[in-house]
């Protein structure tokens, strides 16, 4: 089964995460299909809270990608900031 879900990056107490499409048996941290995206949650100047390309993420859920919860509240996140 294919899963977009978060992978964390970043340094301690300054989370950073990529929105990516993987396999579900695949290490969180390791192989993955494609990057979405990313995911700020404390952007500090001239940082942009959610990058996300829409396209490719409605594609991949039409193609059967079962997005996580946490990521389903980041769509919504960029949908309101455009």
């Amino acid at each position: 089964m294919v899963v977009i879900r978060l992978a964390r990056l970043g340094a301690k107490h300054d989370p950073k995460y990529r929105i990516t499409v993987a396999d579900q048996r695949r290490f969180v941290k390791g192989k993955f299909i494609e990057v979405l995206g990313s995911y700020i949650p404390t952007p500090r100047g001239k940082d942009i809270k959610v990058k996300l390309d829409l396209d490719k993420y409605n594609e991949w859920v039409k193609k059967g990608a079962q997005p996580s919860m946490r990521v389903k509240h980041v769509v919504k996140l960029a949908q309101t900031q455009k």
